[in-house]
């Protein structure tokens, strides 16, 4: 049976944790300047409430673990 490849940009955007659970970063982060002291797109407050890591929702976990070959 071949192995399983990983998809290259899911690699990049998910993580898996030692108990199995699947993390990715909260949407809308890349956009302008999110990681900078002083943001250009939106208010602080915005960039702060998207901080951190979530949990993959249950219904996509599947298909996120098929592409990170596990």
């Amino acid at each position: 049976m071949p192995k399983n490849k990983t998809h290259s940009g899911a690699s990049k955007r998910f993580k898996v944790t030692a108990s199995g659970k699947v993390r990715r970063l909260q949407a809308s982060r890349k956009s302008g300047a999110a990681f900078a002291s002083a943001p250009t797109t939106g208010s602080r407050r915005k960039h702060r409430r998207n901080q951190g890591e979530v949990t993959v929702d249950k219904a996509d976990v599947k298909r996120v673990k098929k592409l990170l070959g596990l």
